[in-house]
Order: structure tokens, then C-alpha cells, then sequence
């Protein structure tokens, strides 16, 4: 049986078989799988349906599940876990001393001890290879480095979004979506930057979210400035929501009123 999981510090998803004499697992269960970095821990999200597998990216990892996740196994998680901030601590200390000219963001301390990754942000490419040749000695593993960007910056570090839950990109977005200020005036909303951007910097994912629907309707709506027939006579639109399906118009009498879509129609000229 396979299933779907999610594991690492970026929250990547690989599709994963199991024993098929094994009990079946459920959503939430911790694992240690099996992947191209080495042993890692993940957690399961669901059977691997085709229905699933549909709405995941075509180079999707597949590897196997080693076992469900054992006390020892946890003991040892928590032990890597808090030597992470140590090891993050002598890697700054180094970058400082080499002046490399880079912001270190987090490592990620694989489950096996294959590897480290050491995520980071910098202006353009860095030459870090001194920087791999001591760290590899410090820490007597491999040693990979991986540039990440802004978005991937908050993915790792952020917690709480300004909707009061946790923010998309680190609970369950797999890839980011483009975000344009066109997405934000069709839902109209404001257009303050302080507002429609999110812990990252960059406009808000969820401005994505509703894109498509607000886009079909506003095709199919009338357009501001129509004059249309309403159950009370004729007035011109004013507002148009194209969630909701309303539409404001304006009589002649200088009286505003709100209908349905359904309610009115195009007059013909």
C-alpha cells in the first residue's frame, strides 16, 4: 500500500509504499521513510489514491516507509533537534569568520546523520566552498547548502499569519502560488501593501485562492456603467461583487438598490 507524506523542514511530499501485511496507517501517524537524503521522518497524510496523486506535481518523490516511529526513535529525534541550534550557532560563527555575506535562515540536521542542510539568503551566488570543507570536518558528515528565497525564508521560520492560523506556506501549501496586485483589485481589495502582504513581504498567497472563481464571474457579470432592466425599471450599475453575485444600480431618482444577478437583465438598445 502506498501513501502520501510530508517530511522535512521545507514540508516536501513523496509518495511512499508500505508493507502490504503491515495495519493499514492513518493520517498523523510518524514514520521514518526512506528518501534521496537519507532517513528522515515523516507523517502520514493519506492513502495514495489516484484522486490524490492527481493534485500532487508529477516529480513527486517515491521511496518506501522503513517503520512506524519507535520511543527510541523520538529520543533521537529530540536529541538532533536541540543540537540544531548548536550546530546553527558554530555555522554563523564560521561565516562570520570567513565574511561571507550570507544569512544563514536554519539547518535541517537529516534523521540517518546523512547529511546537514544549511538553508540561507543572500544577494546573488556566494562561493562557499571553503565554508562546506570546515563545516564537513566540524560536523563529520555532508554538508549541503541550498539558497532559498524570502517566501521559503518565512516557510521555514513563520508561525502565525495575520488571520490568527498558521501561515499557508507552513502548514499545507506544496508549492507557492503566483500572487498578482490584478488578483487583489478584482476582489477589491485594499490595495495598502501593509495589508495584502503577508509575514514574508510578498502579497499574500490566499489572494490567490478565490482568483479563479472572482475572474470566471466577473466575465459573465455585467459591466459598470450598463443599463439594465430591474423588477422596479430601469437603472444603471454602479457596483458589481462578483462573489456574491450583487449588483448595485442607480436610478434616476438618484435611488440605490442591490439584486441579484438573476433579478435583472441587459437592456437592448
Amino acid at each position: 500500500m502506498k501513501y502520501i507524506v510530508r517530511y522535512g523542514a521545507m514540508r516536501l511530499h513523496g509518495v511512499f509504499a508500505h508493507s502490504n501485511n503491515a495495519a493499514p496507517l492513518f493520517h498523523g501517524t510518524s514514520v521514518i521513510v526512506r528518501t534521496s537524503r537519507g532517513q528522515e521522518i515523516a507523517t502520514i497524510l493519506c492513502e495514495a489514491t489516484g484522486e490524490k496523486l492527481a493534485e500532487l506535481p508529477q516529480d513527486i518523490e517515491e521511496n518506501r516507509i522503513i517503520r512506524i516511529m519507535t520511543a527510541d526513535d523520538e529520543s533521537e529525534a529530540k536529541r538532533i533537534k536541540n543540537a540544531e541550534s548548536e550546530e546553527f550557532e558554530r555555522c554563523q560563527r564560521i561565516v562570520k569568520r570567513l565574511h561571507i555575506e550570507m544569512n544563514l535562515v536554519r539547518i535541517e540536521h537529516i534523521f540517518g546523520g546523512e547529511r546537514i542542510i544549511i538553508y540561507y539568503v543572500a544577494e546573488g551566488r556566494i562561493d562557499f566552498r571553503e565554508l562546506v570543507r570546515i563545516l564537513a570536518g566540524e560536523f563529520q558528515t555532508r554538508i549541503e547548502m541550498k539558497q532559498i528565497g524570502v517566501r521559503d525564508e518565512t516557510k521555514l521560520l513563520a508561525d502565525i499569519g495575520d488571520c490568527g492560523r498558521e501561515v499557508c506556506c507552513n502548514s499545507y501549501l506544496i508549492a507557492m502560488p503566483p500572487v498578482s496586485m490584478k488578483m487583489a483589485k478584482l476582489q477589491k481589495a485594499t490595495l495598502d501593501q501593509t495589508k495584502i502582504s503577508g509575514r514574508c513581504g510578498r502579497l499574500k498567497c490566499c489572494l490567490r485562492y478565490e482568483f479563479d472563481n472572482y475572474n470566471s464571474d466577473h466575465e459573465n457579470l455585467l459591466t459598470l456603467g450598463a443599463i439594465v432592466l430591474t423588477p422596479n425599471g430601469q437603472a444603471k450599475i454602479i457596483q458589481i461583487d462578483p462573489l456574491s453575485k450583487k449588483i448595485t444600480v442607480e436610478f434616476e431618482n438618484a435611488t440605490i438598490r442591490d439584486y441579484f444577478c438573476e433579478e435583472i437583465s441587459l437592456c437592448e438598445l
